[in-house]
């Protein structure tokens, strides 16, 4: 009997309608937490000179979004490899339920909905917080909220042809630079003008734009198989098949991945089958076995196979996190800074001057050039030699940063800088994926996410507070520092996933 995989079948059918459906819903999920990062930026000066309040405070601001995006990413990929991609983008509520798997699909759609307006809703009432306090409170509730990002990128790339996932990954990372821009630009716009709880209510909406079609967004097939769910993956590649107007190979649907690790809370495919008392004893058991399945993963992923790689990768995505997101921070400091720090004065922001939001906004525009210097490399070279050489340019770019420059110079490095940044971090998000079997891809990219949000807690304790007491020199070589271990990190990577199918 003939047989086919789901790469055998992606391959033949080609990226079409169905995928590009799959990119754009993805994508504006990226766009939302793409908005809500570079909002930080912002944020942090206009806070400080509204409260008054201290430079530690400032950086505390960011540094509890990027907490909860470390706990979101962590809960978002146990549940995604648990519960399914499309059914666990926002729906934490509805996994700490644990409710009867009689509705358990139900509950997901309506929680997906739920969720989002509520975290939607959150990041609006962002905008009415009375103090310092609630704000701090509501920002870290929104970084959970948005610690999903990774899923989104796991879930589109699972749709994605292997021999050019780089390409589309690439394609499927403007949007990030879509978001970067347009906050920037929103930023330039709304804060020389009018409040800054303007620039946070309307940071809010893309989430918004997502809800319309969260009962339409289809499963992951590679999912479905590895969950043995061979009929319900058939059913959305013939789904595939027909908005692409192609067909699905000749023969029977196969998995040929690794083992399971026992995430078996979905219904089976035969539940129907299954009588109401039966269900809710196997209610039970999933609230036992999901704990079980937890400790499996992260097993898995510190197993001999993948020991070496996770924790380079742990790493890499540290400093990736770290450098992408301290050089934001910095394109709002460092100005500012080396005009109060040599002249002995206290640092002030003067919300009428449109050069903080110009310089940054200059700097988001360099994603752009990241972009096609990445997609240009990464199916050349590879991903390791692509991540290798864009962290050690990022590093080549700051290194004058050590001393005092002039605005103009300091504006051209930086945009060097996150160029490069912007591009590794993007192979970075490419690479997580393809070297994890689909079993604990979520789980996996998860944790490392995780771990690259403590980056993002980390940095802008040396982005601001460093800088805010004209340490420039000191902050500048932490950066250089992670940055060059990071390069080293990426060439000791054991696999090369270039045109490699995804297990």
């Amino acid at each position: 009997m003939e047989t086919y995989t789901t790469d055998d079948a992606l391959t033949i059918m080609g990226f079409g309608k169905f995928q590009g459906l799959v990119l754009a819903y993805a994508g504006m999920g990226w766009v939302a937490e793409a908005m809500e990062v570079m909002l930080l930026s912002f944020l942090g000066p206009v806070v400080r000179e509204v409260w008054n309040v201290s430079p530690q405070d400032e950086s505390l601001l960011s540094s509890v979004v990027f907490a909860g995006m470390l706990i979101g990413a962590l809960t978002w990929g146990f549940i995604s490899d648990s519960y399914g991609r499309s059914d666990s983008f926002l729906c934490l509520i509805g996994y700490m339920s644990r409710v009867n798997e009689l509705n358990l699909v139900l509950l997901f759609r309506t929680v997906l909905l739920l969720s989002t307006l509520l975290t939607s809703g959150l990041g609006f009432l962002s905008a009415l917080s009375p103090n310092y306090s609630c704000l701090l409170i509501l920002r870290f509730f929104v970084g959970i909220g948005v610690g999903s990002g990774h899923v989104f990128s796991s879930w589109f790339l699972e749709f994605v042809p292997a021999g050019n996932r780089g390409t589309w990954m690439i394609v499927f990372s403007f949007f990030w630079t879509i978001g970067t821009v347009l906050e920037a630009l929103l930023a330039w716009v709304v804060l020389p003008g009018l409040s800054w709880r303007w620039l946070l209510a309307l940071s809010s909406l893309p989430c918004f734009l997502l809800l319309p079609f969260f009962r339409i967004t289809p499963e992951s097939p590679r999912y479905l198989c590895a969950q043995n769910r061979m009929v319900d993956a058939r059913l959305v590649l013939e789904r595939m098949a027909n908005a692409n107007q192609a067909s699905l190979p000749l023969g029977v649907l196969t998995f040929h991945g690794e083992t399971n690790i026992n995430y078996s809370t979905h219904a089976s495919e035969d539940e129907h089958l299954i009588t109401v008392t039966e269900k809710k004893e196997h209610t039970v058991v999933n609230a036992i076995n999901s704990k079980s399945a937890a400790i499996a993963a992260l097993r898995k992923l510190l197993s001999h196979n993948l020991l070496r790689s996770t924790l380079l990768l742990w790493f890499v995505c540290y400093a990736s996190s770290f450098a992408y997101y301290g050089i934001a921070l910095l394109a709002s400091q460092l100005t500012d800074v080396n005009r109060s720090c040599s002249s002995n004065l206290i640092f002030e922001m003067d919300q009428k001057d449109g050069n903080l939001y110009k310089d940054t906004f200059i700097t988001s525009l360099a994603e752009a050039p990241g972009l096609i210097l990445s997609a240009l490399l990464v199916d050349w070279f590879g991903r390791k030699a692509t991540m290798c050489f864009l962290m050690l340019g990022c590093c080549v770019f700051l290194g004058p940063l050590v001393l005092h420059q002039n605005e103009l110079f300091t504006t051209t490095l930086l945009f060097g800088a996150r160029a490069c940044g912007s591009g590794g971090t993007i192979v970075v998000c490419l690479y997580a994926p393809e070297v994890y079997p689909t079993a604990i891809r979520s789980t996996g990219v998860g944790v490392a996410t995780a771990i690259g949000k403590i980056g993002g807690v980390v940095c802008p304790l040396v982005a601001v507070g460093m800088l805010r007491s004209c340490h420039q020199m000191a902050a500048v070589l932490v950066f250089e520092l992670v940055l060059f271990l990071a390069g080293v990190a990426c060439l000791l990577f054991p696999v090369e996933t270039k045109g490699r199918e995804m297990d």
